[in-house]
């Protein structure tokens, strides 16, 4: 056993083309370090509908040169075997640590497989990359991220000609694909013959964005924003000054990208503190509201200002930004389907049915969402939004930025905020109160155990409500396919939903919750929100413990 996997090491770090994974592995053979080697060498990262995604470091375990050349290999293979011999790929990237070289190599990767490739100029946000697919008429396209994962990862990306991410069964032809490469040596990987691209395709990104406005609307909210040590500052920045919207205030210390994430533990405005250096700017320049992109900014979070909480600032969760734009989408005429994944608020179904326009659930994702036939708006709860799927088939925080900050500009002309809207939609629809119950693991068996417990003896009660309704959504229902997850109706004084799955790119358990409050009228707002509050505390806590969390 022990001589098996020193000559595992051995076979792959004979292989291995980066010198500095080269030398880690090096290190690790020489000490024996046989429970580290034992990790790196347990199987292979799994290539899935996410991509690929995971911790920097040598071995087959681990995000490196060696993994992303075979990944680029079995994606070249599986293009060429659908057709697409002489096809272009087009390759963006972050700037996290090795983005550029996982680029790189995933370029002479498909120049050596006889399709064409094409390279973004520079670390740019993931949404450029999925409008670049289609501008470009790409066969497939490849983004190197990890999003908003910690500094220690990386990960890969791959879109399809459609400008989506890939879905069954996709992800596993291509899997089996990877696992068909042998040697690394046999992978041609040619020192040039790809396409460096210039700012054209940037350019016709910042023209698109234009189409998220309407022509003549006020353009008068101020912002601070934060980049979080990412890629989108210079994007955002330029596509506020192309709309005529005063430059945005930036946090200064988190405006340029840093794959060491050095002000943040996780570099995701959702994570406790991320946000405390952009509400310390705000409380400095006095702007209408803060924005913030993760590092790859195809997220976008929203914060106002609030007297009632400590620092004055509070952050929107992701499902009221949700029905924010989709208010104001409809305000603006939009018509065609609004979607969002099954985590998501209820309330936006309540908001399409309003306005007559039709409405979709799908599962967890844009690789689904951003597939809806007639998609014209989607959503999901974890600060993801396509305001434009002609544009981009996939969340993009920048041109949801932009259509948040023309909502707040409407609504300051006539003396009003966000906070305001919010108020209406619950006095309209009833008070729509979302939480998570997300527990991050180091053993994953605890996940699993946590599924199966669940499985096994299913609530029946959670805060005083009846459980109405119990379905294991791995066997799939008339409007989804099957999925890891668990969804309980509740109903008593209240309706409320809770759904629970494993995170498909965090070792996580996230248990996602939803009440609705009725509300009389406005002076019953705040009532509602602390009974709205109570319910899912109470939810969280017998969740958990039938869960055994």
């Amino acid at each position: 056993m022990q001589d098996d996997l020193i000559a595992r090491a051995q076979a792959w770090l004979a292989e291995d083309p980066d010198p500095e994974t080269a030398a880690e592995l090096r290190g690790l053979i020489e000490a024996q370090d046989l429970t580290e080697l034992a990790d790196r060498f347990s199987g292979t990262l799994q290539f899935g509908t996410a991509g690929l995604r995971g911790e920097i470091g040598a071995g087959p375990m681990r995000m490196n040169r060696s993994v992303v050349i075979r990944a680029a290999a079995g994606l070249a293979a599986y293009l060429k075997a659908k057709g697409h011999e002489g096809g272009l790929v087009v390759v963006g990237y972050d700037a996290r640590y090795k983005s550029a070289d996982f680029a790189r190599d995933t370029a002479a990767v498909m120049t050596g497989a006889g399709l064409r490739a094409a390279v973004l100029p520079r670390p740019l946000p993931t949404p450029v990359l999925a409008y670049a697919i289609r501008h470009l008429g790409a066969v497939a396209g490849v983004e190197v991220t990890a999003s908003h994962n910690p500094p220690r990862d990386n990960g890969y990306k791959v879109y399809l000609g459609d400008g989506s991410q890939i879905v069954s069964p996709a992800d596993a032809e291509i899997a089996a694909e990877i696992a068909a490469v042998g040697a690394l040596a046999d992978v041609p990987r040619p020192a040039e013959g790809w396409e460096q691209l210039g700012d054209e395709v940037l350019e016709a990104y910042l023209a698109r964005t234009d189409a998220v406005l309407s022509p003549g609307s006020p353009r008068t909210v101020r912002t601070v924003y934060t980049a979080m040590h990412g890629v989108g500052k210079d994007v955002v920045m330029a596509a506020f000054a192309r709309a005529g919207f005063p430059a945005p205030v930036l946090v200064a210390e988190q405006a340029e990208p840093d794959p060491a994430f050095p002000t943040v533990a996780f570099p995701n405005p959702e994570e406790p503190g991320a946000m405390d250096l952009a509400f310390e700017a705000a409380r400095a320049a006095g702007p209408d509201i803060v924005i913030a992109n993760d590092p790859d900014a195809d997220r976008c979070a929203v914060a106002v200002p609030d007297d009632g909480v400590e620092g004055g600032w509070r952050m929107l969760r992701g499902d009221e930004v949700g029905a924010l734009l989709a208010e104001h989408l409809v305000h603006k005429g939009a018509r065609g389907v609004f979607a969002e994944s099954i985590v998501s608020s209820s309330l936006l179904g309540r908001i399409a049915e309003a306005a007559g326009v039709g409405y979709e659930e799908t599962l967890t994702g844009f690789k689904w969402i951003s597939r809806v036939e007639g998609l014209r708006y989607g959503y999901e709860e974890a600060l993801g939004y396509c305001v434009d799927p002609e544009g981009v088939r996939d969340k993009d925080g920048i041109t949801a930025a932009l259509l948040v900050a023309e909502l707040a500009s409407e609504l300051k002309e006539h003396g009003r905020t966000l906070t305001d809207l919010l108020d209406d939609l619950a006095m309209e629809h009833g008070l729509h109160a979302t939480d998570q119950l997300s527990v991050r693991v180091e053993d994953l068996s605890v996940i699993a155990d946590a599924m199966q417990r669940l499985r096994e003896q299913p609530p029946t009660v959670l805060a005083g409500l009846r459980v109405t309704s119990a379905e294991d959504l791995t066997r799939g229902t008339d409007a989804l396919p099957p999925t890891d997850g668990l969804r309980y109706y509740l109903d008593g004084d209240y309706k409320a939903r809770v759904i629970v799955r494993p995170s498909g790119t965090e070792p996580k358990l996230k248990c996602y919750l939803e009440v609705v409050v009725p509300v009389a009228d406005a002076s019953d707002l705040a009532s509602a929100r602390v009974r709205g509050a109570d319910v899912l505390a109470a939810v969280k806590k017998d969740l958990a413990a039938a869960a055994g969390i």
